[in-house]
């Protein structure tokens, strides 16, 4: 088929401008106010903070809203839901 593949250099981030932003949100947000004691604890850190980045997290390019929909709360008490020990939250109603 022709097709090649075209490594980028390490830390370049005018070669993958998309993914370089990637890994600066998960070390600003997460990994830069934690303390990984091995593999298998960064993989749960790491998942959990996918999980909030996909369904939490407000986008400016989405006009403040997370890229996976959430429906409007309009009846309840305002309860803080932590994240990631307590680091990030989530505010719902109940």
């Amino acid at each position: 088929m022709g097709i090649r593949d075209r490594p980028t250099a390490p830390r370049s981030p005018w070669q993958n401008a998309h993914v370089e932003r990637l890994i600066g949100s998960i070390r600003r947000e997460s990994l830069d106010h934690l303390v990984v004691f091995g593999e298998a604890h960064l993989r749960a850190v790491l998942k959990a903070y996918a999980s909030y980045y996909n369904k939490v997290r407000p986008h400016l390019s989405l006009d403040k809203d997370a890229p996976d929909f959430r429906g409007p709360q309009k009846i309840g008490r305002i309860a803080a839901i932590p994240i990631l020990g307590g680091l990030h939250h989530q505010y719902v109603r109940v």
